[in-house]
């Protein structure tokens, strides 16, 4: 009997995963990709000798990764290799830049610099935040999410007030640490990510631990050498690829999924995995009447922040200058609630920046620089012109340039610019999203978009919008975890003795 045919509608990283896991189950796998090559919002792009990495920079969580490629018997060293950043990233205060050691030891002795007695707290934090990390990806995280009997466990139960899935992540860190300075440093992943830490269950302390002590990590290359490595896996594993193909429609008959498709062609399914933008899926492939969630639905969800994006390539090289830095010279809480309350563009923005060249000088061309800004926005904002987007850009580089002492405006060679409108274009992402949904305690596990279609017995999601949420990591566990409910529901029959 041939094997059932899967077809997974985007190569991103939750889209990867699920083929690889699926193809790893005796599927028949198709992925249909709208651009030329895989990765989504993690493509790469090459211009006049610079290569930029167009979407996700931090490699945080190794053991994720590692535990992905061992579900194969792979290493992440057949396909890519790492090195560990230190420091770890630089955060820009208004008196002046801190390094962020990537040994503890250093680590508690910057936090005792800034606020007596911080050293001891940052054991105790990381103490809880450690039971967090290991309780919640063992027990939380690898989740479908299809069913609250799913966390009917004896150890969730047991440590469930530890993990503090009720408290406030803000309230959580000033517990610990007094220091204005301490608190931004330990709220930002929260902040950049999700939600407001005031709106983000403590649990997510949980990112401080993968930070500290999972490390901050680079693949040699860029980011793009770990969707390579996913694809050639894939294609290791008998995944076939369909490029610069627009999935415009998906047929349903009798609430069962047939076929997919494109602009260019027809392509049976058993089953497919929706791994491009939930929303735009359910609401643009999908007939009204086997849509599981109305706009109503999706427009009472709380949106994890859009982006600014600057790729810049400079003529000379920088002299002191990390792979990453964080400019917090400016007011963390205004920031903070013009992206999550006000939802207005930006006063004075915090942003980021990431140097990759500055560790791999392969990435731009012998004497030169790549740069690459971000700045969090609120989704959904409205016209986010070039004009606006240039101003914005001269606001934050002439902060950096006072911050660093470095010439930036005047060595500029290459420049391009991508926002929230560029994320529709080309992800179809919805409200121009960069990172899906916000980390609140009501969306999350069950309280996400399902994996599972309620109105399409065949029909599956992945990816950052539903379950366990957003960034790189969760996204290939999502991966996993799909393929896993699709295997059991269509897998292989087993003969029985």
């Amino acid at each position: 009997m041939p094997s059932k045919k899967i077809i997974v509608i985007g190569s991103g990283f939750a889209g990867l995963s699920a083929a690889c896991c699926l193809a790893k189950e005796g599927f028949n796998v198709t992925v249909v990709e709208q651009h030329a090559l895989p990765g989504g919002r993690a493509r790469k792009f090459e211009a006049e000798g610079f290569t930029f990495d167009m979407g996700p920079s931090w490699y945080w969580m190794p053991d994720v990764f590692e535990r992905f490629f061992q579900l194969f018997n792979k290493r992440v060293e057949d396909y890519y290799k790492l090195k560990r950043l230190d420091p770890s990233y630089r955060v820009y205060w208004s008196d002046g830049p801190v390094n962020i050691p990537a040994g503890y030891k250093a680590l508690k002795a910057l936090f005792e610099s800034i606020e007596k007695g911080s050293g001891n707290q940052l054991d105790l934090f990381l103490a809880e935040a450690k039971f967090k990390y290991d309780v919640g990806m063992k027990k939380l995280v690898f989740k479908p999410g299809l069913s609250a009997v799913e966390f009917i466990d004896a150890e969730l139960m047991k440590g469930l007030f530890k993990l503090d899935v009720f408290s406030p992540m803000k309230k959580h860190i000033a517990k610990y640490f007094k220091s204005k300075k301490l608190q931004e440093l330990m709220e930002f992943p929260v902040l950049f990510l999700g939600a407001l830490p005031e709106d983000t269950p403590a649990l997510y302390s949980l990112m401080n631990y993968a930070d500290i002590k999972g490390g901050t990590w680079f693949p040699e290359g860029g980011m793009y050498s770990v969707v390579d490595g996913m694809y050639k896996l894939a294609l290791q594993l008998g995944v076939t690829f369909q490029f610069n193909q627009k999935v415009i429609k998906i047929i349903v008959n009798d609430g069962t999924a047939e076929e997919v498709i494109t602009d260019k062609g027809t392509f049976q399914a058993d089953v497919v995995v929706g791994a491009a933008d939930y929303h735009f899926i359910e609401t643009k492939l999908l007939d009204k009447q086997y849509q599981s969630y109305n706009q109503k639905y999706w427009e009472s969800r709380e949106m994890a922040p859009s982006c600014l994006l600057y790729y810049i390539g400079l003529n000379k090289k920088l002299h002191d200058v990390l792979h990453h830095s964080l400019f917090f010279d400016s007011p963390f809480l205004l920031h903070g609630e013009e992206i999550y309350k006000t939802k207005k563009w930006p006063s004075d923005p915090l942003f980021y920046v990431s140097a990759t060249s500055v560790t791999d000088t392969s990435l731009a061309p012998e004497g030169c620089e790549n740069l690459f800004f971000l700045v969090p926005v609120a989704p959904g904002l409205k016209d986010d012109s070039e004009e606006l987007r240039e101003a914005y850009f001269q606001k934050i580089v002439t902060r950096m340039e006072a911050l660093t002492g470095e010439k930036i405006k005047d060595h500029i060679v290459y420049k391009r610019t991508f926002a929230g409108s560029d994320f529709v274009s080309e992800y179809n992402s919805f409200k121009g999203n960069a990172y899906g949904l916000a980390n609140t305690l009501l969306q999350t596990a069950i309280l996400k978009p399902s994996i599972k279609s309620k109105k399409v017995k065949n029909l599956y999601y992945t990816g950052q919008l539903t379950v366990p949420g957003p960034g790189v990591p969760p996204s290939l566990i999502s991966g996993e975890i799909v393929a896993k409910e699709v295997a059991k529901r269509f897998g292989k029959v087993k003969e029985v003795n």
